[in-house]
């Protein structure tokens, strides 16, 4: 299927979303970002390097696993564990979860649940690259590259260069219908 954000649209999206984490929290002081795995990370060094160019300081820069944090582990394979690098002590602190994806809400739920394992933000703030709709849990981004509603049969892949060699992002027709 052809490309719905190519990768000169997923710099721009990066940069839209870094100039929005800027301007909400009236700079980055106390600011910490929080990438998910695999993509979220890459995803969340991008937008560290561009709050570099706005703000001269880049925030601190992580990975949070949440595999085993998961509300539906059991019935899942057994999870690939990526290991959460957190820089700095959260507590007080405003954390940014970076992904790739929002769809059904289960991931971020777990990303919430893990990020308290490292300590007692002051806020919690969601950054995704694409929103594909169909929440199963009250979760919503603050910071969306873009709204992309697309139907159950449907899956949205997402490359990044760090990851797959390329940017881009495209929708396909899934044969199974994955939670996330």
């Amino acid at each position: 299927m052809p490309e719905v954000i190519n990768a000169e649209d997923l710099g721009r999206a990066i940069r839209r979303i870094a100039h929005e984490i800027a301007e909400r929290n009236h700079g980055i002081e106390n600011l910490v970002l929080l990438g998910i795995p695999r993509r979220g990370v890459p995803l969340a060094n991008r937008i560290a390097m561009v709050l570099e160019e706005i703000e001269g300081t880049s925030p601190p820069v992580g990975a949070l696993d949440i595999s085993m944090h998961r509300d539906d582990i059991s019935s899942r394979p057994t999870p690939k564990l990526h290991g959460s690098s957190v820089p700095v002590d959260v507590t007080g602190r405003t954390v940014v979860l970076v992904d790739d994806v929002l769809y059904t809400g289960r991931t971020i739920r777990a990303a919430l649940d893990a990020v308290n394992a490292f300590g007692r933000p002051a806020a919690v703030q969601l950054a995704v690259l694409v929103d594909r709709g169909h929440r199963q849990f009250p979760i919503r981004a603050d910071f969306v590259g873009k709204n992309l509603p697309t139907s159950g049969a449907e899956q949205v892949v997402v490359d990044v260069e760090e990851v797959d060699g390329s940017d881009s992002v495209r929708v396909e027709v899934s044969s199974q219908e994955v939670q996330g």
